[in-house]
């Protein structure tokens, strides 16, 4: 007689998600920077806006683009990836152009912004956040994919199990295919 089905094991391998493990500090650290970057543009643009529009517009989308990245790092779907990696790689490209424009024309930036002088106000790390992101992100999707077998008849089942059950030879002790079929077991 079969015995019922049991849950296959889970494997040993990696989790199926970009918040686990160092993700999660990444996914902190993200969370911090989109909150101090929205307070700061908030509070600069509704106290003293006319002082320096364009450094404070910059540290505005610079908190939409951390927002963005926290959200979809902490999603971990592989739709989210992609747009974290979209969102990683344009903080990227914003904190090289308003790191570099930052330092080539002081004069617009009589404030500094969360991306000015390549984050030096912060410890350089809104220039190497995104770095540690994308590399994250690229771990996740070069990982290889589990492979699954589909067994179709029971037929497939005794090859798969060990060759030959289906066709009338022993693949264990008093079982057949259709054993092999119904409980998973060789």
């Amino acid at each position: 007689m079969s015995e019922p089905m049991a849950p296959p094991e889970p494997a040993a391998s990696q989790p199926d998600s970009t918040r686990t493990g160092p993700g999660r500090l990444l996914v902190a650290i993200y969370a911090l920077f989109a909150l101090s970057a929205s307070a700061r543009a908030g509070v600069q643009i509704a106290t003293k806006f006319s002082h320096a529009p364009v450094a404070y517009l910059l540290s505005a989308f610079a908190a939409v683009v951390y927002i963005l990245a926290t959200v979809t790092l902490a999603v971990g779907s592989p739709t989210a990836r992609r747009i974290a990696v979209l969102s990683c790689s344009v903080e990227l490209a914003g904190v090289l152009a308003v790191g570099t424009w930052s330092l080539a024309d002081p004069a617009t930036f009589p404030d500094a912004t969360v991306w000015s002088s390549y984050g030096s106000g912060y410890g350089f790390v809104p220039l190497v956040l995104p770095v540690f992101g994308l590399l994250w992100l690229r771990r996740w999707t070069r990982r290889p994919k589990p492979r699954r077998t589909t067994v179709a008849s029971a037929e497939d089942a005794g090859e798969a199990a060990g060759g030959g059950v289906a066709h009338g030879e022993s693949g264990a002790p008093g079982r057949g295919a259709e054993d092999v079929v119904a409980d998973g077991r060789t």
